[in-house]
């Protein structure tokens, strides 16, 4: 008996075990029939744990289950390894196009300010700069009002 369950171990990985021995479990407790021929003594023995039958019943190999592994697929690309001048190459042209781009960014941003300044100057809601001529030209103004 120890063999087969070293057979039984080297087949299964214990997540299979695991989930093989809950599912039979589960079906022996909605009394599904036992598989094994188990006299009432030895039933008792096991004391109707329906997970112990369950392992008798695994360890037997009895069991109607079956266990679907996915494998990875096999490609059949060949990867060429690049050498240090072929990387170089890349990378400087990967950042010339970052660069492109970056400046595409910036002058579609200085668009769309020049556009606001005209819209703003349309509307006549800007303010200009105060000069320091036009200083002068306020405080004689304010002057001659308070006389």
């Amino acid at each position: 008996m120890a063999g087969n369950k070293k057979v039984i171990e080297e087949e299964f990985t214990r997540y299979e075990k695991a989930r093989i021995l809950g599912a039979r479990s589960l079906q022996l407790a909605m009394d599904a029939p036992i598989l094994l021929k188990m006299t009432a003594d030895e039933e008792e023995a096991l004391n109707y744990d329906v997970l112990k039958i369950a392992e008798k019943e695994f360890e037997a190999h009895v069991l109607p289950i079956t266990v679907r592994r996915p494998l990875p697929k096999r490609s059949e690309k060949h990867i060429k390894k690049l050498s240090d001048e072929e990387i170089k190459e890349k990378l400087e042209e990967q950042t010339k196009k970052e660069l492109e781009e970056v400046d595409k960014i910036e002058g579609k941003k200085e668009e769309i300010e020049e556009l606001e300044e005209k819209e703003i100057k349309e509307e006549g809601e800007i303010m200009e700069m105060a000069k320091p001529d036009d200083e002068e030209n306020l405080s004689e103004e304010t002057e001659g009002e308070e006389v």
